[in-house]
């Protein structure tokens, strides 16, 4: 086992397959029907603006949040269309690629999968916190006058919400092999970070939990959420509405640092436990993965760390010989 490593990755499931996120290069791999693997690769474009925001504590968060679904939904559809492909036979899949000569990557296209990606984001963080805060004043707004506990009855009825999407959606074999990959994704991450070669097998020994995940940062927005509109009062429900929309960024923002916090903090015996409910939502988003499903996680990891020090090599000289 070599060293564990300081290099902070992240990465996706996709549909019947992972995406990884490196320093210069997006890699989804997919596993197709005849049991290749196809490689989906985006090198990041440079920008100097968005690094220095990305160095800011509660902005970072907001921005990287927004930069993810972006990049996200690109390789989901990429991973959506090469599911398709494979559903829809050879013959008409090679009808299909000829209709789409020349335009399947297009900037138009990625741009309009870019914004759809986003604005998905969007609707759904909204729905998620106005509903709660809508019904909790419908249920409760009668009842007693503490605004502390309307906040934290509006955060019950919001993971409760979460809670009965999330296992409704993963009754779906589709959503159940999505949450495999999710696993499959977490376990080459948790490898990687404590020093361990990446083969299946060993791959597999590794939890698929992790303290850095997209579904701890959702638990995390809804605790974050109830401490932050304590701090603030409304006397009628548009005003609550507003509120909610309006302290949503802080949320977020919020919500991202202490999830970097739990994470720096998942050695320490006590302040693990910090990290725990972020982990027992994962229980739902994440599936033990089979071993053909690992394989495709470290394949596409380990495609996204090639390519990384393939565009980290050219820069490196140029900077040696200025």
């Amino acid at each position: 086992m070599s060293k564990p490593s300081t290099s902070i990755y992240g990465g996706q499931a996709v549909i019947e397959g992972v995406m990884f996120a490196g320093k210069h290069v997006h890699v989804t791999a997919v596993r197709r029907k005849d049991q290749q693997i196809t490689f989906l690769e985006v090198p990041k474009k440079p920008t100097p603006v968005l690094n220095k925001i990305k160095k800011i504590p509660f902005v970072r968060g907001i921005v990287g949040i927004v930069e993810s679904a972006a990049k996200g939904s690109q390789h989901l559809t990429y991973s959506a269309e090469a599911y398709a492909e494979d559903e829809t036979g050879p013959e008409e899949a090679a009808k299909q690629k000829e209709k789409e000569k020349d335009q399947r990557w297009n900037l138009t296209m990625i741009l309009g999968v870019a914004v759809v990606g986003i604005l998905s984001f969007v609707v759904g963080k909204l729905i998620f916190t106005v509903v709660p805060a809508f019904v909790e004043g419908l249920i409760f707004s009668q009842a007693f006058e503490n605004k502390i506990m309307h906040n934290l009855l509006e955060g019950v009825i919001k993971i409760i919400l979460l809670l009965a999407y999330l296992w409704f959606i993963s009754q779906t074999p589709m959503i159940k092999r999505l949450f495999q990959y999710h696993g499959a994704e977490h376990k080459v991450i948790s490898a990687y970070e404590a020093g361990s070669e990446l083969t299946v097998e060993k791959v597999q020994k590794f939890s698929r939990l992790h303290y850095r995940c997209g579904s701890s940062f959702i638990i995390f927005t809804v605790i974050v959420g109830v401490i932050i509109y304590s701090f603030f009062t409304w006397d009628t429900m548009a005003e609550r509405i507003i509120q909610r929309i309006l302290l949503l960024p802080l949320v977020l923002g919020v919500s991202y640092e202490v999830l970097r916090w739990t994470n720096a903090l998942r050695d320490i015996p006590v302040l693990k436990w910090l990290g725990a409910p972020g982990l027992w939502l994962q229980l739902l988003t994440t599936k033990e993965p089979n071993d053909e499903q690992v394989a495709v996680s470290i394949a596409s990891f380990n495609r996204m760390r090639e390519l990384d020090a393939e565009i980290s090599t050219p820069r490196v000289a140029l900077a040696k010989q200025a």
